[in-house]
């Protein structure tokens, strides 16, 4: 999977750069055969934004962005909010069926 950095009037350090790639990639590990995730940092006075796109075959892009007074802090509410669109995307059959037969394992 690839992950594409876009930088505006900002300065990523290197950290901040594998923090958000190790981050993409185990979000994109979630959906089957993500193709490429784009991540925006920008910076604008004393707010710092941060957008992520999610691209996958067959699915809706993903879209979330996050914003604090640190790169470090927006990533992570972008990150929350991917998730969170995540555990809200349609389940197969499959996948409801496997639920419903562990739900029902544990009583």
């Amino acid at each position: 999977m690839d992950v594409i950095f876009h930088a505006h009037h900002a300065v990523i350090s290197d950290r901040v750069r594998a923090r958000a790639q190790s981050a993409v990639e185990r979000v994109a590990s979630r959906l089957k055969r993500s193709v490429d995730a784009v991540v925006r940092f920008e910076g604008d006075g004393r707010t710092r934004r941060v957008e992520i796109v999610l691209h996958a075959p067959r699915h809706r892009r993903l879209v979330a962005e996050g914003h604090a007074p640190f790169f470090g802090a927006a990533l992570g509410n972008a990150i929350r909010c991917i998730e969170a669109q995540l555990r809200s995307t349609k389940r197969t059959p499959k996948k409801r069926r496997g639920a419903l037969t562990l739900r029902a394992s544990r009583a």
